[in-house]
């Protein structure tokens, strides 16, 4: 197991933000270089306690993906992965804390929306079905259960928030006010198209992909542009094929491993409020999520 990096520290780059996991440094003004750290976040709180590689396999995930999805795989939609490699830009001594673990990207103007697309009942969409029938504004059919395949994927999509604060599912239509009608369009039928893509490879090796999130921005010449993470287990929620059942939820390949643990710990005799400071994380939990991530990566690779 690698020593884990729970936060980068390069000075030869300006630091633009730090993420729940990723700490972004500008490259001129026309690139950004994203670091991988191995922080955990979950409810969008940010766990004391790294998981060892997770930054790397992140990448190499992020990577794969980016190749599948990009102009020699299905070529669905423009990405901002530069080709560049992320040791060029920046000091000797700070090659140890990028490599493997960073992308050097474009820079892009972020559009303030998670593009999320669910192709399964589960998590927050299933809690919210059983109140209303609906996730998002989207009816669903009746008689659906915990992790039911739905009819055909839907989209979700979400007001981005700022670190520690929660994001907010909100309807298409609302998109439309925020981002305009045609943006908000090319969105979703894109963000569906990488669903589907991505859910028949993915299904092909064994694993079914249950929901997930997109990020988009637009370069200068205004091209939509898939950015940020793609389709890694803390964009996802990973099924293995294998072990599925409807109405149950399945053992995960991602971190709904920690959240299942948060969600039974108990601090001073109560249930954790899902608010900061978190609970510390326990090395066999630590140790079964970075487990968790390393197998998603080796089935979908191999």
């Amino acid at each position: 197991m690698t020593d884990a990096l729970h936060t980068s520290a390069l000075h030869s780059l300006p630091l633009l933000a730090r993420g729940k996991v990723r700490d972004n440094y500008a490259v001129g003004d026309d690139r950004i270089l994203m670091v991988a750290s191995d922080r955990l976040s979950a409810f969008d709180v940010i766990m004391g306690e790294p998981i060892p590689g997770k930054g790397a396999l992140l990448t190499q995930m992020a990577l794969f993906w980016f190749d599948k999805l990009g102009p020699s795989g299905a070529n669905i939609c423009p990405n901002h992965l530069t080709g560049q490699a992320p040791e060029s830009v920046v000091a000797p001594d700070e090659v140890a804390q990028v490599q493997g673990r960073s992308m050097l990207v474009k820079r892009l103007r972020p559009i303030p929306l998670e593009a999320v697309v669910r192709g399964y009942l589960a998590g927050s969409g299933w809690k919210e079905y059983q109140q209303t029938q609906a996730v998002c504004g989207v009816a669903l059919p009746s008689g659906l259960k915990n992790a039911s395949k739905l009819p055909e994927p839907i989209y979700t999509p979400a007001a981005k928030a700022a670190v520690g604060d929660h994001d907010e599912n909100i309807t298409f239509e609302q998109t439309v006010n925020v981002v305009g009608r045609d943006l908000a369009t090319r969105i979703r039928d894109i963000s569906l198209a990488i669903y589907q893509e991505a859910s028949r490879i993915a299904l092909a090796k064994g694993i079914i992909i249950a929901d997930t999130k997109f990020e988009f921005g637009l370069d200068a010449d205004g091209t939509l542009t898939l950015m940020d993470e793609v389709l890694t287990p803390d964009s996802s929620r990973f099924w293995p094929a294998e072990s599925y059942q409807e109405g149950s939820n399945p053992p995960s390949y991602d971190k709904q491993f920690v959240r299942d643990w948060l969600e039974q710990v108990q601090i001073n005799g109560k249930p954790w409020d899902k608010t900061p400071p978190a609970p510390r994380v326990p090395q066999d939990v630590i140790a079964k999520t970075e487990a968790k991530y390393r197998e998603a990566l080796q089935r979908l690779t191999q």
